[in-house]
């Protein structure tokens, strides 16, 4: 286990690098960096986040080292300003050159300073990075809480009624995804059209630091019922069948007949024999299930309730083209994933010794 943990360690850091690679190319090529961002607030207009920049009037060509860029709406204003711009953000060196310092300063965990917050990346991370992981944990143990239950009695009653109508509750959580299911609480729960029992925005109240701490602890959850709420009900159906084959496999294996025929009664051969075994796959499953709410829900989680965690901060990165915020949460993202994804397997193995990823060669 020490020899493959080791492994998966050494290939994190060209794992980390090939994916940085690949989004450094994918957000250069995209159209309105944070020059033109800024040029477009001095001039008082706003460009698309799909503007597609072409040659015409309003445009300046200029050249920097030996790269001619362009930018539109640039028309008056002065070239050494711009100029100025370029080197204040870094683009007055060539992409190479950037990237290579960019992964240098990551090593060190110098993430740099956000064009447009003037505040370090890594504060901004710290800040932030709280809020997401709590959004994480309470769904994944909601998610966990709601389908071992349903799991273990679907497979008790496979085939019944029972197991007929929650299979299609089941895959009507599968098919829809979590943030349609946070735009119908909306609508029904918080003001939108019926109900008005929640609040709309923000994870605590405007006076919460006036209140005493029971009272915090019961608007933190007044806050994050309805975002809860949305991704456990879009992220429940997979866990739960996940459960149901892991316990309907354990059931029909010979050891479980033996038990039966021994006297046993079924609670007993349910709880004490099949539980354990069945739930290896589980329980071991948690980080990887963390993961996958942290990284593919709590991002419009966070942006239709205005949450201000990880995913809301990339978001608005991404809009206002702030490298350093984009290329600082992705790479935190990142090895939070791995060191994640490397915890997952090895709770597998140790909850299951016959579980060997080594000799597989993974």
């Amino acid at each position: 286990m020490i020899a493959y943990a080791i492994r998966r360690i050494a290939l994190m850091a060209p794992t980390l690098f090939a994916i940085m690679v690949v989004n450094f190319v994918i957000v250069q090529a995209a159209p309105g960096g944070p020059v033109q961002q800024m040029i477009a607030k001095l001039r008082g207009n706003t460009i698309s986040a799909t503007e597609r920049v072409s040659s015409g009037a309003g445009e300046i060509k200029m050249q920097s080292g030996d790269e001619a860029t362009r930018y539109r709406g640039a028309r008056g204003l002065d070239p050494a300003f711009i100029r100025a711009l370029e080197k204040q953000y870094g683009f007055d060196k060539p992409p190479l050159q950037r990237f290579l310092s960019m992964i240098k300063n990551y090593a060190t965990f110098d993430l740099g300073t956000s064009f447009f917050r003037d505040r370090r990346v890594v504060d901004l991370i710290r800040d932030k990075l709280p809020v997401s992981i709590s959004i994480g944990l309470w769904t994944t143990l909601l998610t966990y809480l709601v389908s071992i239950p349903l799991g273990i009695r679907k497979a008790v009653r496979d085939g019944s009624r029972f197991d007929i109508w929650t299979s299609g509750v089941i895959i009507v959580g599968y098919a829809v995804p979590s943030f349609l299911f946070a735009v119908l609480l909306i609508v029904l729960f918080a003001g939108g059209s019926y109900l008005s029992l929640f609040p709309l925005r923000g994870l605590t109240s405007d006076n919460w630091g006036d209140l005493d701490w029971p009272r915090r602890i019961l608007d933190y959850f007044w806050h994050i019922a309805l975002p809860i709420a949305a991704l456990v009900i879009g992220g429940f159906a997979t866990l739960t069948m996940l459960t149901k084959n892991c316990f309907l496999d354990e059931i029909n294996k010979q050891y479980v007949l033996t038990a039966r025929a021994k006297g046993l009664t079924e609670h007993r051969i349910l709880y004490g024999h099949v539980f354990r075994n069945a739930m290896l796959l589980v329980v071991a499953g948690f980080p990887a299930a963390f993961i996958g709410i942290l990284f593919t829900g709590s991002l419009f989680i966070e942006v239709i309730f205005s949450l201000d965690g990880l995913g809301l901060l990339g978001f608005e990165a991404a809009i206002n083209r702030d490298y350093p915020i984009m290329f600082g949460t992705l790479y935190v993202f990142t090895l939070i994933g791995l060191a994640l994804k490397l915890i997952s397997d090895l709770t597998y193995m140790l909850i299951d010794p016959r579980i060997d990823f080594a000799r597989r060669g993974t």
